[in-house]
């Protein structure tokens, strides 16, 4: 009951008075993109959601659009900003993803939505993860956060999908806050430190052929 019907209505009773209380913290951190990085100031990307199913997410952008001399975008150390590494570690670049749960296609807690392009790298077991919608949050950032390898994450996630209850949900949003107060076990450029998921697992077949 609570995953198909109580869950949209846990999002809803929790995430439209947090819109409304932090919207001058919105208000504020827009306009300090704004100003410090120019238009736009939300970062766009498809990322895949319920059933794998592609949506937009938004952040509140943390990075440059510098580019080398051929026109090729810089890597992303390069062009995270002062800025930007502070609404990272703070994860205020998190919060317009508040929008993204008010039209469904997130919620607050859940599997974190990764990128497009490492979807044909999970295997059968693991795409379990896709049959709830992802989250700003979850038991994975709250088991450890980006200092997880790849494998653990992901067998996060589907414990999460597994054991999923509202008192579960709770109990992650708890820790979040207390994990984002003190800033426990986040890396700001996890790139720097380990491979991406796509990279690790091509690795990993090649070895095996």
């Amino acid at each position: 009951m609570y995953r198909h019907f109580g869950k949209r209505l846990f999002d809803l009773v929790l995430t439209v008075p947090a819109c409304i209380v932090l919207s001058p913290v919105l208000l504020f951190v827009a306009l300090l993109v704004r100003l410090k990085l120019g238009a736009p100031v939300l970062f766009r990307q498809q990322r895949p959601g319920l059933h794998g199913k592609p949506f937009t997410i938004y952040k509140f952008r943390t990075m440059t659009d510098a580019r080398d001399a051929e026109g090729r975008l810089l890597p992303d150390a390069d062009r995270l900003t002062r800025l930007g590494r502070f609404l990272r570690s703070t994860s205020l670049d998190e919060l317009p993803e508040f929008l993204n749960v008010l039209k469904d296609e997130m919620s607050l807690v859940g599997p974190r939505p990764l990128l497009m392009r490492y979807s044909p790298y999970f295997t059968d077991d693991e795409r379990s993860r896709f049959t709830v919608k992802p989250g700003i949050t979850g038991l994975a950032q709250v088991s450890g956060r980006n200092d997880l390898n790849w494998d653990q994450r992901i067998a996060t996630d589907i414990r999460y999908v597994r054991e999923l209850s509202p008192r579960l949900d709770l109990r992650i949003i708890f820790l979040t806050i207390w994990h984002v107060l003190g800033r426990r076990g986040l890396q700001v450029d996890p790139g720097a430190t380990r491979l991406d998921f796509d990279e690790e697992r091509r690795r990993r077949l090649e070895k095996l052929s």
